[in-house]
């Protein structure tokens, strides 16, 4: 009879640590997606910046693939403004999803509860 309880405490035991590991990656990768679309965002900005200091006339090249077409200041400016939005609802969707794997790894920590096997109190980690 003792070892179905040690089967049942390792199992349960492995199933808290694995999800416990996922949680942790989830939160990492979130956590480096939301830093690359901060900067993303950023470059975004300094760009606007400086290209809303020159004459409204000015033509511009744009970048695409391994070619670059003349578009218009405002052209130019609209593209880095809605690339600046999409990576802010980015970021807040990145933030909300962070937030319930934070709350399941506060919640698995907290439902540690300790097995007694065989008179022995083992504590999940």
């Amino acid at each position: 009879m003792a070892a179905p309880v040690d089967l049942e405490l390792k199992k349960a035991f492995t199933e808290l640590q694995a999800k416990v590991i996922d949680t942790q990656q989830k939160v990492k990768l979130a956590d480096i997606q939301i830093e690359q679309l901060n900067r993303t965002k950023k470059h975004a900005h300094l760009t606007d910046t400086e290209i809303m200091t020159l004459v409204d006339e000015t033509n511009m090249y744009e970048g695409v693939g391994r070619m670059f077409i003349l578009q218009s200041k405002e052209v130019i400016h609209n593209q880095l403004l809605e690339k600046q939005k999409i990576a802010e609802e980015k970021i807040k969707e990145l933030e909300a999803q962070k937030r319930p794997s934070k709350n399941e790894k506060i919640e698995e920590r907290q439902n540690k509860t300790p097995f007694s096997c065989h008179g022995q109190i083992i504590t999940l980690i």
